[in-house]
């Protein structure tokens, strides 16, 4: 999640920060989502893959969503993908929390 005022910012960043590297002219970068409490989805589309653009979307969005004060993790949890992306957004003592949290409720580790 993202500030809403700042909200499309970032896709008009990514899509200079891809343009710039002139290595992906057909790449699209959209952004979609539930406005209204600033969750974005990004989505970025390139005809072939290649580890060079992904090289140049992460840790970037991580750290642009931190500077922000936005949360990588908003709606749909972290999951087993992000797990270690938090400390982008969140302090490690939160993190902390978070994991008591989580091993109080789920001692199992059964849930995502």
């Amino acid at each position: 999640s993202i500030p809403v005022p700042r909200l499309y910012e970032i896709v008009t960043d990514l899509r200079q920060r891809i343009s710039a590297s002139k290595s992906f002219p057909d790449a699209v970068v959209t952004g979609y989502g539930h406005f209204g409490d600033g969750n974005l989805h990004l989505n970025i589309s390139n005809p072939t893959y290649d580890d060079k653009l992904l090289d140049l979307i992460e840790p970037y969005v991580y750290e642009w969503t931190g500077k922000t004060n936005g949360s990588i993790s908003a709606e749909h949890g972290l999951g087993l993908m992000k797990a270690e992306k938090i400390h982008y957004s969140k302090d490690q003592n939160l993190v902390k929390v978070m994991g008591a949290l989580k091993k109080t409720l789920d001692p199992n580790s059964i849930l995502n």
